[in-house]
């Protein structure tokens, strides 16, 4: 007998682990999804993708897919909505907004890719829209509806969304995202653990440029 999965709000959904969908591409195997309440990330988070199970095996794409691209460590909390899918078929530039069967090829506008960049945090019941970027270290509050781009390290609420403050001054932002912390190795970047989660940048790149004077006397 198949043991119940009792959900529980300290679970998490690894994405790497379950993401199935050819048009989700996933970076490293840090980043979750907090599916405590909902389906799993396929069936509830990402909306109007092409490359599920019952798209796949019922009809071809008449036009270009956009593709999802979600960061190392990411967090996604429950209840968020990554709609995809461009405009839907829902044309706001024609009279009717109906997405007729004998037009929809016409009817379709692409949105381009929706990235959800290293270290964002999406907050509960947060939606957004087709063809945004997140940026690096963005957090996207609860309920937010976001329309257009957030930039690295900023957080958004409202709806729509829009910037509420910068969680760092701009040269902090500038050094740490020339850092490129979510590029290193896996093991430095643990082994950075107690300076990463901490906001003094000047002792973070002065410990990066002794590890990596130590890592290139190795080959000396």
């Amino acid at each position: 007998m198949k043991k119940e999965d009792k959900r529980h709000w300290s679970k998490v959904e690894y994405l790497h682990e379950t993401v199935k969908n050819p048009n989700i591409h996933i970076k490293g195997t840090t980043s979750y999804y907090s599916n405590a309440w909902t389906g799993n990330f396929e069936e509830s988070v990402v909306r109007y993708l092409y490359g599920d199970e019952y798209s796949l095996n019922t009809w071809d794409p008449i036009w270009h897919i956009d593709q999802l691209y979600i960061g190392a460590y990411v967090c996604i909390a429950a209840e968020v909505v990554i709609l995809m899918g461009g405009n839907n078929t829902h044309r706001t530039d024609w009279f009717s907004l109906y997405p007729f069967t004998e037009i929809i090829e016409e009817a379709y506008q692409a949105k381009g890719d929706t990235i959800i960049e290293d270290g964002a945090w999406l907050g509960m019941r947060s939606m957004i829209m087709p063809g945004i970027t997140i940026g690096e270290g963005a957090i996207v509050a609860s309920g937010a509806v976001v329309i257009k781009d957030v930039e690295p390290y900023t957080i958004v609420a409202g709806n729509p969304a829009k910037p509420i403050k910068k969680r760092f001054s701009e040269e902090t932002i500038k050094k740490l995202m020339d850092l490129k912390i979510y590029d290193w190795p896996e093991e430095k970047f643990h082994s950075f653990i107690k300076l990463l989660c901490n906001n003094n940048i000047d002792e973070l790149i002065a410990q990066n440029s002794e590890y990596t004077k130590g890592k290139d006397s190795e080959y000396l």
